[in-house]
């Protein structure tokens, strides 16, 4: 036997390269080919979702500010027993913190102070000014003097739940608790809880939007797999027709429509079906919110429902109906069990669209149909409490993230499907 024909003879390329080095160095190559396809999308998806995620989470703990601003305060806050009012040493330190940190720093902590206890910001503004007069002690003295807010006990108890750099306390505040100056937790005063009523109605009106989309989007769906092609494509211009059509254009046509002097309640009364005294009040309420809400959100719920029946063939009804099967049986159990994964990509879409929805309530709800989405924006647009508001955007986060983890495990997101 010849030496290239030898069993422990290595085996070669053709321009003389072991064979395993060169399968090595091929599959590296397309291993860093793989990683750089996937590295443009792998970061687009860190800096769009990730990073807004991850600060999210950061700002609804962070209270780092205040700890900046008033150091010498909290680092002897924890001697203070918060049953009387604190001695010389506390207001020396607050005297000293207030004097020695920037005006931009102090205003920026004063609207945090102020969301736990008001009155905190006009106190510190009024203070801040006075405080350049005074060279000297004893500060309890003079700053009592200086406004007699000092010598409320309450102010000093309120620093009791900022005096961490980290805090839970906006999570506590998202549904009408707090922390009291001993870090134990209570209610909110009575003319302070909003939020578990709003986080109630919240969810009742996105499943009533949700359950009423259902309703309606079956029937249309169904209609739309059964027609001859060119009546089906006609009808589904329909559907589509709203996303040509700006969501705000679509919203004030419903205003117009749904006010007492509006097009529904001038029908209502020309048919005699209404008193003219007698008009439904339909605008800026809870009614308006569901009505409005449906009408946009009902495209969501068509569209999956539609591309699985089209899918499912007539004959599975023809047979069930040849065997025995009533059209109404054989509809029921075998046509509809078909389209359980478009009723549920349906569902899940339209509920999670709504459960987070702004600007039709802010537009039509009026004070009744405020949801938990026109609360966040109000707090990062009006009340600037950006703390406060990442702590409801995370529950609302963690509520859908809970609510897609149950409808895989009822029903399955493998048989979920968008056509």
């Amino acid at each position: 036997m010849s030496d290239a024909t030898a069993p422990n003879q290595p085996l070669m390329t053709s321009d003389g390269r072991l064979l395993k080095d060169a399968l090595q160095q091929s599959l590296r190559r397309s291993k860093l080919k793989a990683l750089g396809l996937i590295s443009i999308p792998f970061l687009f998806l860190v800096i769009v979702f990730a990073m807004p995620v991850f600060n999210l989470l950061v700002k609804s703990v962070d209270d780092n500010l205040i700890n900046e601003v008033l150091p010498r305060t909290f680092a002897i806050y924890e001697d203070w027993d918060g049953t009387e009012l604190p001695g010389e040493a506390h207001y020396e330190a607050m005297f000293l913190d207030l004097t020695g940190a920037e005006g931009i720093q102090i205003g920026k902590a004063s609207t945090r102070m102020n969301y736990d206890k008001s009155k905190w910001k006009s106190l510190i503004k009024k203070s801040a000014r006075k405080f350049k007069n005074i060279e000297s002690g004893p500060y309890k003295e003079v700053m009592i003097k200086t406004d007699k807010k000092w010598g409320d006990i309450t102010f000093w108890q309120s620093l009791g739940s900022m005096k961490d750099p980290y805090t839970f306390g906006y999570y506590l505040n998202a549904v009408d608790l707090r922390y009291n100056h001993d870090k134990s937790v209570t209610a909110q005063p009575e003319n302070r809880r909003i939020y578990k009523m709003l986080w109630g109605r919240t969810l009742l009106v996105s499943l009533i939007v949700t359950v009423l989309c259902l309703i309606l989007a079956y029937p249309v769906s169904h209609l739309l797999a059964t027609l001859p092609l060119r009546y089906s494509n006609l009808l589904m211009i329909c559907v589509l027709m709203p996303f040509w059509t700006s969501l705000l254009v679509r919203i004030v046509a419903w205003m117009i429509m749904l006010q007492q002097n509006g097009v529904v309640n001038d029908a209502l009364v020309h048919n005699g079906l209404l008193d003219d005294e007698n008009r439904l009040a339909m605008m800026y309420n809870f009614t308006g919110t569901i009505i409005v809400m449906t009408q946009i959100l009902l495209p969501f719920m068509i569209l999956p429902i539609y591309s699985v029946m089209r899918t499912i063939s007539p004959n599975y009804m023809k047979a069930a109906q040849n065997l025995g099967a009533s059209p109404a049986l054989a509809f029921l159990k075998v046509y509809m069990p078909l389209t359980v994964p478009g009723v549920g990509a349906g569902v899940i879409l339209v509920f999670i669209v709504a459960i987070g929805y702004y600007i039709t309530p802010e537009l039509v709800g009026g004070k009744d149909g405020q949801l938990i989405g026109n609360q966040i924006a109000y707090h990062l647009k009006s009340s600037l409490n950006w703390g406060l508001a990442s702590a409801m955007g995370v529950m609302l986060l963690a509520g859908i993230l809970i609510l897609y983890w149950c409808y895989d495990k009822i029903v399955g997101i493998d048989n979920m499907r968008m056509g």
